[in-house]
């Protein structure tokens, strides 16, 4: 065989394999575009969630914000009515609200609005068995002045008054209190509160069966 022969037969061969070479780095060289294309797809897709959840909690953080201040916006207190008497001391009403069991209890504050220190041994009333309770609102009433009655406060079987008691008022110092009568009448739907040299206070009673 000769030279050229050899060379004429030699050249098919390695064109076949230069083909299969090349057609073997287009396919790799395919996949690998293929693979990049699915990551940089994937890329994109999970940084759209992440813009999502970063701007989500933002807005629900700003409702929630709302949600939580509008609890603790300030209520002002339901005053029923508010005298002074002397020395500056104030008395406000908050509440009257008849029981199912034929009570009437009252609530409110009393502030010291003088300048020295107070002590409300006058409220606890004149009677003798209500001298063994310490300052307190023993001696308040309610006047039902439609059924010409005073209710006078509740006390339990040792004679102590079922109201508040207090220790001295600082001067500028408020206390809460508390005070419970027999309820008047279903009928009956105001009374007049009185404690010592206090000026008579109106109040609207509620509740009731």
């Amino acid at each position: 065989m000769t030279s050229e022969r050899r060379d004429k037969e030699r050249r098919p061969m390695s064109v076949r394999h230069t083909l299969k070479a090349r057609r073997a780095l287009t396919a790799v060289a395919i996949t690998t575009g293929l693979a990049l294309a699915v990551a940089g797809c994937g890329g994109e897709d999970d940084d759209k969630p992440e813009a999502a959840s970063s701007s989500s909690p933002a807005t629900d953080g700003g409702k929630n914000k709302e949600d939580e201040s509008s609890p603790e916006a300030p209520v002002q207190d339901q005053v029923l009515a508010e005298v002074t008497g002397g020395e500056g001391v104030t008395l406000t009403i908050r509440s009257a609200v008849r029981d199912a069991g034929g009570f009437l209890t009252v609530t409110g504050k009393v502030k010291n609005g003088g300048s020295g220190r107070w002590v409300a041994t006058e409220w606890r009333g004149d009677e003798k068995e209500l001298q063994r309770n310490a300052a307190s609102m023993a001696g308040a009433a309610v006047v039902d002045k439609s059924g010409k009655k005073k209710y006078l406060v509740l006390r339990d079987t040792e004679g102590r008054c079922l109201c508040a008691t207090f220790t001295p008022f600082k001067a500028g110092e408020e206390k809460t209190w508390y005070a419970q009568f027999p309820a008047p009448p279903e009928s009956t739907t105001s009374v007049d509160f009185t404690i010592a040299d206090m000026p008579p206070a109106t109040i609207e009673i509620s509740g009731g069966e």
